[in-house]
């Protein structure tokens, strides 16, 4: 079943097609297409009473204030048209734009500028204004004493400048709606990080305002950050079928899956959330089940488009939905936000079909050879088309690597990959089969050191030892910054006499990201008034914009990020307010930003230059040493420079004990700053490096 609604709870694992539980007063309807222009009249017995126009502060107050309300009933099909052309920014009018007086209400004050002038189609959010300087700090302040920017606000804090921990909050009248949270692997300059995350320093002082989370997909890069989210506030969480069982293996890890409130929604869905709602757009990527946003509010309609290719022939059959893209173009759109992974390759990311014909002839050349595949864990696409081609050459299957094994029994029980269990078998059972009966999947294409085809290399899995027999085959390309760690493997790969196939010409990999004609195909169906490229790094978002004034877009209305940046977007323009903090936060092991930048900087030091450790008990009286000096290093130098060095800082350290000995008082910290002064000078004089050094005095 390949797309669903909302489980019953979260050990239901298969979802439901035919029904949509919602649990926190917000509306979850199906979207059809364009509605018809045409209107027929109702007896004026049966129009709806009108209703009574609330204050925007008053009506956010009241929204966060109902939480538990009762599920929304859904909108009959002539309110849904009806509603859904007043969502076109370009039709709306003036009247329909102005606030309802309210009883009693003092006179608006006239606007500055010139009298009788024209009116921009600014939409209806100047209402309650009241300055209160900088907007990206009002941790503390309510929304009814907010000024409001008539445009929604965008907040940009990951997947900007760099690739990975996605994450970006869209605001309208002071309520927030996040869209994906997500983490990165560390750099080879993070030493003992298992990952990162975006800073939510932004998101902890307005988590109060914040409705709802939205996910594209279920990479890592997208939702490796929710855990912790989850812990500065307990936010609803909507996404796909695939995607949620993803996210609920990752919340049961952390011990938050019970109290998460967990929504699937499917393709054509809309959820209305606070002042905005999000219609889910089928999208193709390196991973089933993802999807697109048209995100609107009463500033207009914004198209995020996720990570997404342009597919024709699809593995699970779903190809992408461009006409919804162009309807959507068709109807007005104020701003496209797009995928720049790949906006620096020219022409069109084949389909991963291809890399399934690949695999075929690479299955038939190994002949009596063991094939081992290594591919992304999460490219639920590929591991079908390797299950496909082992059972045409007869081939068992069996899978090395956790986040492997996780990924695929998540996505065989939500019926996003078809294995017979005669095909797959646990990797204990390895040994019964004869090498050329055999298909190992395993995770490391990118040369993680604690991987399994990692630790395959350096002879150090305890299942799995490679030879020459051996035909190994990285479905993959190295991510930039991993060329090295991929070197490496297949260098040790080779060593040990397997045949290694890495070669990107054979076809053995393709993107899941647009390339430049897809995205330039993808601006023509949405005609976005304004464009912003998102998700990497400067160059490509560079790239992406001129990719976006070639299809005819003005220099004017594209507006390229930093991390961190605050854009309000309406009718008038693109904004740029006020940076709000946002950057790295390193998790090791259990600690969460526990690392500053101060300490990786030490661990690097220690990396590089060793440190140099120095030991001294003196007379608390007489400042004489009560014990011989001790010095030790460690990663510095060996064998006898070693011991010549030491002798030379033992030499250095005499002289400043000699020069404190007999004082009238004696300062153990000074005492300490003087050995350490002392040392570096010799290490440096003789070395030209700067170990960590690190002094301890002790007083008797």
């Amino acid at each position: 079943m390949r797309h669903g609604a909302e489980r019953a709870g979260p050990e239901s694992r298969r979802c439901n097609e035919n029904s949509m539980q919602e649990n926190t007063g917000k509306q979850i309807r199906k979207t059809g297409r364009k509605p018809s222009a045409k209107k027929t009249a109702q007896p004026a017995e049966k129009k709806p009473p009108e209703k009574k126009a609330v204050p925007a502060a008053k009506k956010n107050k009241s929204a966060r204030n109902t939480q538990a309300a009762e599920p929304a009933a859904v909108q009959p099909e002539k309110e849904q048209a009806a509603e859904k052309k007043t969502r076109a920014p370009k039709k709306r009018t003036a009247a329909a734009r102005k606030p309802a007086p309210q009883p009693n209400a003092p006179a608006p004050a006239a606007k500055a500028g010139a009298p009788g002038k024209k009116k921009t189609g600014r939409s209806a959010g100047a209402v309650n204004r009241k300055k209160l300087g900088s907007l990206s700090r009002y941790g503390s302040v309510s929304p009814d004493e907010l000024f409001f920017e008539e445009g929604v606000k965008i907040t940009f804090l990951g997947g900007i400048n760099e690739i990975g921990k996605n994450l970006t909050v869209f605001e309208f009248r002071g309520e927030m709606v996040i869209l994906d949270c997500g983490m990165t692997f560390p750099d080879a300059d993070m030493p003992g990080i298992d990952y990162v995350l975006p800073d939510m320093s932004f998101i902890e002082r307005n988590a109060d305002r914040i409705r709802a989370v939205f996910i594209t997909h279920g990479h890592e890069d997208h939702i490796g950050g929710l855990p912790y989210l989850l812990k500065i506030a307990n936010i609803p969480i909507y996404a796909s079928c695939l995607t949620m069982g993803l996210i609920e293996g990752k919340l049961r890890e952390h011990r938050l899956l019970r109290s998460a409130k967990l929504h699937v929604i499917k393709p054509g869905d809309v959820v209305n959330v606070g002042e905005f709602s999000f219609e889910a757009i089928h999208v193709n990527h390196s991973i089933p089940d993802s999807l697109g946003y048209a995100i609107r509010c009463e500033a207009g309609v914004i198209v995020h488009t996720g990570d997404y290719k342009i597919d024709n022939t699809p593995i699970d059959g779903g190809v992408i939905d461009l006409g919804r893209f162009a309807q959507l173009g068709s109807e007005g759109v104020l701003a496209l936000m797009q995928d720049s992974t790949n906006a620096e390759r020219a022409g069109y990311t084949p389909s991963e079909r291809k890399v399934g014909e690949t695999l075929d002839s690479l299955f038939a050349r190994a002949g009596k050879k063991r094939i081992i595949v290594a591919s992304f864990a999460s490219n639920i696409h590929r591991i079908q088309q390797i299950i496909d081609a082992s059972q045409r050459h007869g081939r068992k299957v069996f899978l090395s690597g956790r986040s492997l094994e996780n990924v695929t029994a998540v996505s065989r029980q939500l019926g996003f990959l078809n294995i017979p269990d005669e095909v797959l078998l646990p990797l204990d059972r390895l040994r019964q089969y004869r090498d050329e009966d055999v298909v190992l999947v395993t995770t490391g294409s990118q040369g993680e050191p604690m991987s399994a085809l990692a630790r395959m290399a350096v002879g150090d899995h305890r299942k799995v030892s490679v030879g020459d027999n051996d035909y190994v085959i990285i479905s993959a390309t190295p991510i930039p910054g991993n060329e090295k760690t991929v070197a490496h493997t297949i260098n040790e790969l080779m060593k040990l006499g397997a045949e290694v196939i890495y070669e990107k010409s054979l076809g053995i990999h393709v993107s899941g990201h647009a390339a430049q004609e897809e995205l330039k195909l993808m601006m023509n169906l949405v005609k976005p008034r304004y464009f912003i490229p998102v998700h990497g790094e400067q160059k490509h978002m560079r790239r992406h914009a001129s990719l976006a004034k070639s299809v005819g877009i003005p220099e004017e209305n594209i507006a390229v990020p930093e991390l961190g940046s605050v854009f309000s977007v309406s009718e008038d323009g693109v904004t740029r307010l006020q940076n709000v903090t946002a950057g790295r936060v390193f998790v090791d092991s259990s600690g969460v930003n526990d690392v500053g930048l101060s300490v990786l900087g030490d661990r690097k030091r220690l990396s590089t230059d060793g440190v140099v450790i120095i030991t001294a008990v003196a007379d608390a009286y007489s400042g004489r040493l009560s014990v011989p000096l001790d010095v030790q290093s460690k990663g510095f130098v060996f064998g006898d420079n070693a011991k010549e060095l030491i002798k030379l800082i033992e030499k250095a350290c005499d002289r400043v004990l000699d020069s404190v000995a007999g004082s009238a008082s004696f300062d153990a910290p000074a005492l300490q700053n003087k050995l350490k002064e002392a040392a570096q000078k010799v290490v440096f004089d003789r070395t030209r490096r700067s170990p960590v050094i690190i002094v301890s005095v002790f007083a008797v």
